[in-house]
């Protein structure tokens, strides 16, 4: 471990120097040897498609797992988006002179060497590998045991293209040891790693947040809610419903509660009944919700669970102060929604729920890097700091002082 991560460390004083042209023309090579490669990459996946079935896994992992043509196409598509990003690495982020004359830049650096503790997804491996070389930083991947074959299979083409390019490999590194005790050597190795970035379960991001000794940017569960006031537009209503929950239940920005004024519930509960219906949805709900549809009781430990399954909570509440009681209560600080036409009450909104992000009149299921314009993301901070949100180029970056003097002494 301490001789796969010390090459590592050596590796980043050349990533981190790289020009811009040379990070870019290696970027498009991974995202041109990701479509070469394709067929390599299907296979490989296949192996732990046919595992996690003989395993039982869920449909939403198996969903997480899959690799498809076009999943594959869209891994590649996002490593171009990301090369085209601005240079995130010599930013100027604030200049000024001192009284002594001393001219000072706050310069915008890479982290350094970077830990990726992450679990299901094989299209995280490149997201991240190429978010890292783009930020001049260098990554240890850890994916999960079900997505191991896909995982070795997009980093031997990825580190095929550093190789032709004359770089060093170490750059992005799965780490030998996957196992938990890999895990928990690797979040103490301090003199070499600068940051971890676990996302994932629940118990994964604890256990790290616990015991690492390295700085952590968790990636916590996405208990998200959406809340429909009685000024929402009828018309948007059941779009948005039905967006957030079930168009990929099983990720991390999807819909877990939803909320409704107790003024428009009688009108749209029905309606929004029969779309859920069509899609198998699995409702829960509380006593006031129950006495105008049939759900499934709801109860307390519902509203702090992350389904990552077609299943929904709804609550009556009585206004928008009780729906953002409830979010602050039961809410993990990821993303939520407000649908109403009326500006009073959706700027209460924005400005209090206390989220990484919060929307107004859209589903929850744009928290996403290649949604938001970034390429890709690392994950989605629940962080306060340093990185909020999800985490692009610029997250992957810190900073320095550059000091320009001409003799000056204190």
């Amino acid at each position: 471990m301490q001789t796969f991560l010390e090459e590592a460390k050596r590796s980043s004083r050349t990533i981190a120097n790289l020009s811009t042209a040379v990070k870019n023309k290696v970027l498009n090579d991974m995202a041109d040897a990701l479509m070469h490669h394709c067929d390599f990459i299907i296979e490989h996946n296949q192996k732990d498609m046919s595992n996690a079935i003989l395993n039982n896994l869920d449909d939403a992992l198996l969903d997480r797992l899959l690799l498809t043509g076009d999943r594959v196409q869209a891994m590649s598509d996002a490593i171009r988006q990301i090369a085209s990003q601005m240079e995130p690495v010599g930013r100027i982020l604030d200049g000024w002179v001192t009284k002594d004359g001393l001219n000072i830049q706050k310069v915008s650096i890479p982290i350094g060497v970077i830990g990726i503790i992450y679990e299901s997804r094989p299209n995280v491996t490149s997201d991240t590998a190429a978010l890292c070389f783009k930020s001049g930083n260098v990554c240890v991947l850890k994916g999960g045991k079900e997505a191991e074959q896909s995982n070795k299979a997009i980093a031997v083409v990825l580190k095929e293209v550093l190789a032709k390019n004359k770089l060093p490999e170490q750059a992005i590194s799965l780490l030998p040891d996957s196992s938990r005790e890999g895990v928990a050597k690797l979040i103490k190795q301090d003199k070499f790693v600068d940051l971890i970035v676990p996302r994932g379960g629940e118990e994964l991001i604890k256990y790290v947040s616990k015991n690492s000794s390295i700085p952590v940017i968790k990636h916590d569960k996405g208990l998200c809610h959406i809340y429909v006031d009685k000024d929402a537009a009828p018309a948007k209503i059941i779009d948005i419903a039905i967006n957030a929950k079930c168009q990929r239940p099983g990720v991390c920005n999807s819909m877990e509660t939803l909320l409704i004024h107790e003024d428009i519930a009688p009108y749209i509960l029905h309606g929004l009944e029969d779309a859920f219906s069509e899609y198998g949805t699995i409702l829960k709900g509380c006593s006031e919700t129950m006495k105008f549809i049939k759900v499934i009781p709801a109860t307390l430990e519902d509203y702090d669970t992350e389904y990552l399954a077609n299943i929904l909570n709804i609550k009556i509440v009585k206004n928008v102060e009780e729906a953002i009681t409830h979010i602050q209560k039961h809410g993990s600080g990821h993303s939520e929604s407000i649908l109403s036409e009326n500006y009073t009450t959706v700027n209460k909104f924005l400005n209090e729920v206390d989220a990484a992000c919060v929307y107004a009149n859209a589903s929850t299921r744009f928290t996403d890097g290649g949604a938001f314009g970034l390429g890709a993301e690392v994950g989605i901070s629940t962080n306060k700091l340093h990185s909020r949100g999800p985490m692009g180029i610029n997250d992957l970056t810190t900073f320095k002082y550059k000091i320009y003097g001409s003799g000056q002494i204190r």
